[in-house]
């Protein structure tokens, strides 16, 4: 019996161990979705927007570890697809677009959707974007596709044709310019760096008295390599916000998030060290660095990112567990010495006293709540497995300020490209990997208006095929788009524009209720306790639609002096909320001064 090139492909993605394609069907992968309704696998996850198949897929893809896949049809769904892949692209995420594309003897002749795809997919796709024409150049297109996407940790691309898809597939031959492929499969080799480049970044540490050490997604595998060389060096532990769930925050010397977004301990300890230590992060904002002129080393498995970001004084390319593993029996202890010892206990006690102050900032009178306090409520009820999306906006500050992760919980977010509307679609992405573990997505009402409550629709549909059914949404309804204003009042000095930046109200709860799935509206601070016990302990997906004050500011961990102008420009200029911000921004930042010291 003959076999057409789109099973072909779906029986190759099953030798991969494809599992599920993320998509929305269309006529240029007719014949991709005809087959699939009759193929073993992969399963066919509908979205409700193609945008959302590939946040789908690189939500599975971050919380799995796995090659995320998703499918659109020619010309417009083959655009809409982008935005999800560069964010893919931009997080180094393996993902797998399977794009249709016109008739092949229609191409060339502007006809309906007909788009030059392998042009426009060859920014996002550039490491293998390929337009396949004749049966035979498969499986290795599928192939290479996917080991470059695996082994570079990036978005691939194949293009096919419409009618390819439902012509009898041949194998190449061993002829002249025919390309055979193998058996699937991926041998990762164990990159490390030379051995006396090693001693180099172990000398730089041994001198250094004050370590600081910063790490990112990168650092995944290597946790409790981080861990023995902070307590070797008497260090402490930054995290960028894709490393935010590789070290568990009960450590007292884990100082918490980098950046706008971060804490106060990470930016005195930075500000501080006199040796800096970077382990598979690549946070592209370099005023959040240590000052220009400290020790530091770098260890990254990519040597197109190493060195980059800050003036190293040593880079190791290389795995970060095995890396760390050379280093480490080249570093000096240092425990028992003095002046690394009180560096420690000085990072130990900012980081308490850090604690402290986002508790008292949790309880600010707020109109009706305080968001902080959302958060506050959740952070000590995560379960042990939790899955955590962030979309991006002002849920990303309290996402990265106030949660504290423990060992195995998950948590992700859009974190170069900071797109919005990927929370939701990656907390289902995140159950497909993970079927019998609880998420949780904390969107903004701008991006749950955006996108998210569509997608509410495909978590109706699935939800009975996870084995755990908790999926919460959590959405921070202020009817505000509330990161953009603080920035035009920060960073413009313009006061809020409510024509640009006012949302109309709309009851997410009420809408999750119609649809099938359990909604609770919360709008005073004695209820958000409650509806988090009542949302976890929910055997049907829940969306909790708090409403929450705007005026609470997301507050850097430093301020800096052109900041504080333009915000007060801002305000003599008329803005709306000029007095309630004023004095809700006052009592929250004098939490950081006022909170009891231990």
């Amino acid at each position: 019996m003959s076999q057409t090139v789109a099973n072909h492909i779906l029986q190759r993605l099953r030798a991969w161990g494809v599992e599920h394609i993320f998509g929305y069907p269309g006529d240029g992968i007719n014949g991709l979705i005809s087959e699939l309704g009759q193929a073993e696998g992969p399963h066919f996850v509908q979205s409700r927007h193609e945008e959302m198949s590939a946040f789908e897929a690189v939500g599975y893809a971050k919380f799995s570890g796995n090659l995320g896949v998703c499918t659109a049809t020619s010309g417009p769904g083959g655009i809409h697809l982008l935005n999800g892949l560069y964010d893919a692209k931009l997080d180094h995420v393996p993902v797998l677009a399977i794009v249709g594309q016109v008739h092949r003897t229609g191409m060339g002749g502007s006809i309906q959707q007909e788009l030059d795809m392998h042009t426009l997919y060859k920014d996002v796709a550039g490491a293998y974007v390929q337009t396949a024409m004749v049966p035979e150049q498969f499986p290795n297109l599928i192939d290479r596709a996917i080991r470059t996407a695996l082994s570079e940790r990036c978005p691939t691309a194949i293009i096919v044709p419409a009618d390819l898809q439902e012509t009898d597939y041949s194998p190449p031959q061993h002829e002249f310019k025919h390309v055979p492929s193998s058996k699937p499969g991926l041998s990762r080799p164990q990159a490390v760096p030379p051995e006396d480049e090693v001693q180099r970044a172990a000398d730089v540490i041994n001198e250094g008295e004050k370590t600081a050490i910063l790490i990112g997604q990168g650092a995944r595998g290597a946790a409790d390599e981080v861990v023995e060389l902070a307590e070797a060096t008497r260090g402490g532990v930054a995290k960028a916000l894709l490393g935010k769930d590789v070290l568990d925050d009960e450590h007292t010397f884990v100082t918490g998030s980098i950046g706008l977004l971060g804490t106060r301990p990470t930016w005195e300890m930075l500000r501080d060290c006199d040796t800096f230590v970077i382990v598979g992060s690549n946070v592209p904002y370099a005023q959040h660095y240590p000052p220009f002129g400290k020790r530091a080393v770098q260890i990254d498995i990519d040597p197109h990112m190493i060195g980059m970001r800050y003036p190293t004084e040593v880079n190791l390319v290389g795995d970060a567990g095995e890396t760390l593993r050379r280093l480490l029996s080249k570093v000096r202890t240092r425990k028992g010495d003095r002046g690394p010892e009180r560096w420690r206990e000085g990072i130990e006690k900012s980081v308490r006293e850090w604690w402290d102050s986002m508790d008292q900032q949790a309880h600010v009178p707020a109109d009706p709540v305080n968001p902080m306090l959302i958060f506050n409520e959740l952070s000590p009820r995560l379960p042990d497995d939790v899955m955590v999306s962030s979309d991006s906006g002002s849920a990303a500050n309290w996402y990265a300020r106030h949660l504290r992760f423990k060992k195995g919980m998950r948590g992700s977010l859009s974190g170069t490209l900071a797109t919005m509307g990927c929370g939701v679609p990656y907390a289902i992405g995140a159950k497909f990997a993970h079927p019998d573990r609880p998420a949780i997505a904390v969107v903004g009402d701008g991006a749950m208006q955006m996108n998210g409550m569509a997608e509410l629709i495909t978590v109706r549909r699935y939800a009975q095929e996870w084995s755990d059914p908790r999926l919460i949404v959590c959405v921070l309804h202020n009817n505000d788009l509330n990161q953009v204003t603080w920035e035009l009042r920060a960073m413009g000095g313009s006061p809020k524009t409510p024509y640009s930046q006012d949302l109309p109200s709309v009851s997410f709860a009420a809408f999750a209720e119609s649809i099938g799935l359990k909604g609770e509206t919360v709008d005073t601070p004695d209820a958000v306790a409650g509806a988090w016990d009542r949302a976890l302990s929910a055997e049907v997906p829940v969306v909790l639609d708090v409403h929450c004050d705007p005026d609470i500011p997301p507050i850097p961990p430093y301020v800096e002096m052109d900041q504080l102008t333009d915000t007060a420009k801002a305000l003599a200029s008329g803005d709306p909320d000029r007095f309630g911000l004023m004095t809700k921004g006052l009592r929250t930042k004098l939490q950081e001064f006022t909170s009891p010291r231990r």
